[in-house]
């Protein structure tokens, strides 16, 4: 199974591998650790976080949610391998993938859970 939600929340048993899909662990400034995250993940792979450009145009330069939805997209068009080996990983076992953002309505977790389960059909899915 493979699911998604925010890296602040408690860890439970059944997330499984929690992995941390965002760029950094910092805060706003970009340089000063967040400390809050500390021991909140087990892995981070940052291969799955929108390019940092994105984000600031997201961000700073009030990019729409569609207009980055579709970036983030294109984005993950360039690395299918990549989705594909975490769908296969997260169909044997279940992998928690998550981010800063308190709802997946607008958040890229949702978007990379929802193109995995495009690529494994029969992978089971829960967005939180």
């Amino acid at each position: 199974m493979l699911k998604t939600k925010p890296i602040l929340s408690e860890r439970e048993i059944s997330d499984g591998l929690r992995i941390s899909i965002m760029s950094r662990h910092t805060l706003n400034d970009g340089i000063t650790p967040d400390l809050r995250l500390e021991n909140r993940f087990d892995s981070h792979l940052p291969i799955y976080a929108p390019p940092l450009k994105l984000l600031g145009d997201y961000y700073k330069r009030s990019l729409s949610w569609e207009n980055f939805e579709k970036e983030y997209n294109s984005y993950l068009d360039s690395i299918p391998n990549l989705i594909k080996n975490l769908a296969e990983r997260a169909i044997n076992k279940n992998i928690t993938l998550m981010c800063i953002e308190d709802s997946p309505e607008e958040c890229h977790r949702r978007l990379l859970a929802e193109r995995c389960r495009l690529i494994c059909p029969s992978l089971d899915i829960l967005v939180k």
